[in-house]
Parts: C-alpha cells; sequence; structure tokens
C-alpha cells in the first residue's frame, strides 16, 4: 500500500491513501469497521473512519430525551459485543451513545471526527477521492454509512407559509412537556408519529392525527418470515433503482398495550390527510378545519446521500441501484444502513458483506452473486 498519497488535481491537496473509507460511525458505520477490522485491516494504515457527529452515538444521540431505551424498538447488539444492564428508564441518547463509545473503544476503531465529507468523486489510478473538512483520502472502496437523520423530509402543502403556529420535524422533537397547553396536530403515520402522539396527549390541550395512509396495525409476534418478507419489499425497490422505503414501513407498528390504550382512548383516532394548511390550522376540501397551534411533522427522513452525486449513482427512479451492498453502476461503492439494511440488524450483516465483497474487489476477483 502506497502511504505518500495522491495529489487532488483540482485543489492542489495531497490525500492520504487508504483501502477503505467508512463514511459513518453508526450501527452500520461501526459494523463495517469491526468486520473490516476481524479480517485483518489495521484501522488508520488501511481504513479509516469518518463521521461527522460531535461524539458516538451515530443519529441515537440525536434523539429527544422521552425516548428512553425501553421504549426502543428492536435495538441489535453490534457485532462482538453486546449491550447488556441498560437502565430502561434512562434515554436510549445516553445509553446508545456510551455502548457505541465503549465499542469504538474496545476494537480500537479511531474514529475522526467530526469530519464532514463534503463530496466523493473519480480520483487517479482508479481510485475514489473522498473530500472531506479534514481533508482528503485516496480509497480503493468506500463504505457509505451515513442513515437518513441529516435528512429530514417535510412535505409542501398549500399555505404552508402561511401558518402562524410553530411547525417542527421530528428530528428536533423536544419532548412532551414543550408542547403543554397546546393544539398540535401530528403527521405522519410510522413508529415516531405515535410515539409522540402517545406522549404528547396528557399535556396537550387536544391532539389531532392525520396520515396519508391509513396506518396498519400489527397484532402477534413478528417472526422470521414476516421479517424476511419485509426486507424482500424494500430489496425489490433498491434492485429496481427506486428510492427506498423503510423496512419499517412494510412492516406496520406492532401493537403493545399502550398502544392499545392509546386507541381506546382515542388518541390514535386518524384523519386523512387535510388539503390544505391555513394561518390557525389545516383545512379540508369538505370544509372541515382543525385549529391548531403547532403542526409536528413526523414524516420520516431520506437517505444522505448528496456527497455521491459527483459519482452518477442515481437512477432515473430517484435511488441508486444496488446489488447486494454495493452500488451497481460503481462496485468500489458499498452502501449498508440504506434501503433493506436500515434496521440495526440489518446494518450488521450488511457490514459484514460488504467487507467481503470488498476483500474480493481488492484482490481482484470478481464479485459474489
Amino acid at each position: 500500500m502506497n502511504d505518500i498519497g495522491v495529489r487532488d488535481a483540482v485543489a492542489g491537496a495531497v490525500a492520504q491513501d487508504v483501502d477503505v473509507v467508512v463514511v459513518g460511525a453508526g450501527q452500520a458505520g461501526l459494523s463495517g469497521a469491526y468486520h473490516l477490522r476481524r479480517v485483518g485491516f489495521e484501522p488508520g494504515r488501511d481504513f479509516v473512519v469518518l463521521d461527522h457527529a460531535p461524539r458516538p452515538g451515530g443519529a441515537w444521540q440525536f434523539r429527544w430525551p422521552s425516548l428512553t431505551y425501553g421504549k426502543v424498538h428492536g435495538m441489535h447488539a453490534l457485532p462482538g459485543m453486546e449491550l447488556t444492564g441498560a437502565d430502561p428508564e434512562r434515554p436510549s441518547s445516553e445509553v446508545v451513545g456510551a455502548y457505541f463509545a465503549a465499542y469504538e473503544n474496545r476494537f480500537d476503531l479511531r474514529v475522526r471526527r467530526p469530519v464532514d465529507v463534503r463530496r466523493v468523486r473519480e480520483g487517479e489510478n482508479g481510485r475514489l477521492l473522498v473530500e472531506t473538512s479534514a481533508g482528503a483520502w485516496s480509497a480503493r472502496a468506500l463504505i457509505n454509512a451515513t442513515g437518513t437523520w441529516d435528512r429530514p423530509f417535510w412535505p409542501r402543502y398549500p399555505g404552508q407559509d402561511t401558518f402562524l403556529g410553530r411547525q417542527l420535524h421530528t428530528a428536533l422533537y423536544p419532548g412532551p412537556e414543550a408542547f403543554a397547553g397546546q393544539r398540535v396536530v401530528v403527521v405522519g403515520g410510522g413508529a415516531s408519529g405515535t410515539q409522540h402522539l402517545m406522549e404528547i396527549a396528557p399535556y396537550a390541550a387536544g391532539t389531532t392525527w392525520v396520515t396519508r395512509r391509513p396506518p396498519v396495525f400489527r397484532e402477534g409476534p413478528f417472526d422470521a418470515d414476516r421479517g424476511r418478507s419485509a426486507v424482500a419489499m424494500v430489496e425489490e425497490r433498491v434492485r429496481r433503482g427506486l428510492a427506498p422505503r423503510s423496512v419499517v414501513s412494510v412492516t406496520g407498528l406492532p401493537v403493545n398495550d399502550a398502544i392499545r390504550q392509546a386507541r381506546a382512548e382515542g388518541v390514535l383516532d386518524r384523519l386523512p390527510m387535510f388539503d390544505r394548511i391555513t394561518p390557525t390550522g389545516v383545512a379540508w376540501d369538505d370544509g372541515r378545519h382543525v385549529e391548531a397551534d403547532v403542526i409536528l411533522w413526523a414524516t420520516g427522513f431520506r437517505a444522505a446521500i448528496d456527497h455521491l452525486a459527483p459519482l452518477r449513482l442515481r437512477e432515473a427512479g430517484g435511488g441508486i441501484r444496488m446489488e447486494g451492498t454495493r452500488a451497481a453502476a460503481d462496485p468500489r461503492v458499498h452502501l449498508v444502513g440504506y434501503g433493506p439494511s436500515a434496521s440495526t440488524i440489518g446494518a450488521n450483516r450488511a457490514g459484514r458483506a460488504a467487507v467481503r465483497d470488498i476483500q474480493r474487489l481488492l484482490a481482484g476477483a470478481p464479485a459474489a452473486v
């Protein structure tokens, strides 16, 4: 391996040579780094992990304080180190942040932060040039594990700019106490929307739930067959180059005692999506109008992959066509935590699969089918 580096002809900067750059140190990025380490890649010499967050914890560190660890659905342990003894009443941001920090230390992953990856483009001699706020790296392969937290999705509706109240997204949700005595419209039929509603209802003057599609509540255990079916639906989209849907969006909302109580109390009585926003609330074309002080958009996130734009990986359908974890248009680029691997257990498996594929790529062997 050449540690002298190559010169970026455009910026004139010297880029450090590594075999693999891992972008992101959430569940997916740490999984990829672990498996690189496990098969013999040395952190700092053979690969580098770049993370733009201020501290360990991935997107978990930004979760609202009222999302305690006991409320988290399906947090799967990172490979090689279990998360044990966590206090279910402690905020998940603290629990997972401490766990990720301990994990980075235990496996000596040497995550560099805060580092903003600005763009990834074609470099010299068939390598990728990763340009960042902390310099440039020249890599033979890339594991992109940037998740979605940095790209909250805000739908646009007529009259949205006229609303006199407050609008905020799940990404900036402060906890239920901030809505005391207010009339709140929650938009979105996912897990975050239902959690927000159930938390806010005891504090607010009133809540209204609106979703584009009727919510699907799932009774009974989520067994392996149902899990594989859900993942297969998401895989089919990315295989066709369409923008991925989250795995959660095709599994439905798991019913527990809190959900049952909220449904019985009318907190989870859903209305169809409104047609426009007024200065004082939301309105439907049939004449209905709901007064509101706050509109909370629990409308999800999109993949944070704009830094990959110079590689022209996107298909006409808006997504990146995938073959396993690698981008079909560029076998040097692997996306973990994207599409079917956008879950904690999926990210672990994707990290392992990406590293296997990268080993073959660097050895000059054909990619696995």
